[in-house]
């Protein structure tokens, strides 16, 4: 089975072909913006340009424009093709990311909208710890943080919370897309805006 994977959500755009778990093909760029105008040529640079039996998406939370283009993307290639269209979290990817070679409990720390991050804590095994919230820095430096802070807003959170941490300013990336637990993808395909609402409490969460 072949798997095309659509990442968006960020200032990156990439994609990713696998032929079963073996990688076939994969290409990322900073753009910035643009992604309206890249995708699709990337995808069609591809072998059998991205033909795929199975199609994984990105639903954020990150950038609104670049989530809905990958999703109006997936579904128009999953229609064409008849093919699986699955989502997942941006946030749970970037995590991903950062555990090889030993699984580790990062923070996730992207790009909100507004001045604010998109924060959430993971366990080792890609499980969520927290809800995921939508914070103003000033709010961020009283969530609970683990030893690990990811993303492409780790560094600036590093500087405003106190302790031995270290950022790893990673952003998404589709060929990690297949590493992905079964129950971390969904039919669901939803974007995920990230932002709560306005009186949500933080919620609790036990670093490592």
């Amino acid at each position: 089975m072949r798997t095309l994977a659509l990442e968006t959500a960020s200032e990156a755009c990439s994609v990713a072909l696998f032929e079963g778990a073996h990688s076939l093909a994969a290409e990322h760029r900073i753009l910035g913006r643009g992604h309206a105008e890249q995708l699709v040529p990337m995808i069609q640079t591809l072998p059998d340009k991205g033909r795929a039996d199975r199609i994984l998406v990105s639903l954020g939370p990150g950038s609104f424009t670049g989530v809905r283009i990958g999703l109006a993307t997936a579904h128009a290639l999953g229609v064409a093709w008849q093919a699986e269209v699955l989502g997942y979290a941006t946030l749970r990817l970037i995590h991903n990311q950062a555990s090889p070679p030993q699984p580790r409990a990062t923070t996730v720390c992207v790009n909100g909208g507004h001045g604010e991050w998109f924060v959430q804590n993971f366990g080792p095994s890609g499980e969520a710890q927290s809800d995921l919230f939508s914070l103003s820095p000033e709010r961020a430096a009283e969530f609970p943080v683990h030893d690990t802070i990811v993303g492409n807003r780790a560094e600036e959170y590093l500087a405003v919370v106190k302790g031995d941490r270290r950022a790893l300013p990673i952003l998404p990336d589709a060929k990690h897309a297949l590493a992905l637990h079964a129950a971390h993808l969904t039919k669901d395909l939803r974007p995920i805006y990230g932002r709560a609402p306005d009186a949500t409490p933080l919620m609790t969460a036990a670093p490592s």
